[in-house]
């Protein structure tokens, strides 16, 4: 639902300032507010595995930050997305992250990375189209609900046009500039 610009200036604000409850994050995000609390074991070892690969793999010079939150476009009706990827990656940029403020614009970042967790509808779709609006080139979802890897890449009119899934197990082709087949198999 579409809200006034003094509404959502008000519900930004009080984003801002809130002050999480210690073992949750909190996003903004379509102009819901979203807090989760924090990740199981599993989770980790996902991301840990991604990134992993992408330093050893793909040979790039790659920033890696699990808790860097992003400002990304607005939505009609909504204060802007205020949203915090489990990995937000960074290639041939190598200063990016250096003093950048908590929450930055998304301008510059390759790639998010995402595994579902409590609430997997917002991963799947809600911070899909948020990534896809800031222009993001590349959105990887690790569905554990069912059991595959989403690559979404080409970012257009607020949503991804192209996307490869791969179930748990198989390997996920991630384009340039990563350009390596990505090893799900310990994602089981």
């Amino acid at each position: 639902m579409a809200q006034d610009p003094y509404t959502q200036q008000l519900l930004l604000d009080w984003f801002v300032e809130l002050d999480t409850p210690e073992g949750f994050r909190a996003e903004l995000v379509e102009g819901e507010f979203i807090l989760t609390p924090l990740p199981d074991g599993h989770h980790e070892r996902c991301i840990s595995r991604i990134v992993q690969q992408l330093h050893r793999r793909s040979g790039l010079d790659l920033q890696f930050s699990g808790n860097k939150g992003l400002k990304l476009g607005n939505r009609d009706g909504h204060p802007q997305d205020h949203v915090i990827p489990d990995g937000t990656i960074v290639a041939g940029a190598p200063r990016l992250f250096r003093g950048a403020p908590p929450w930055m614009p998304c301008e510059g970042v390759t790639m998010v990375l995402e595994v579902t967790f409590s609430r997997p509808e917002i991963d799947r779709v809600t911070k899909r189209r948020c990534y896809a609006r800031g222009g993001i080139p590349s959105y990887l979802l690790v569905d554990r609900d069912t059991s595959s890897t989403t690559l979404f890449s080409e970012p257009e009119k607020g949503d991804y046009r192209r996307l490869g899934t791969a179930a748990f197990g198989r390997p996920l082709t991630l384009p340039e500039p990563f350009a390596f087949g990505l090893d799900t198999t310990d994602f089981l």
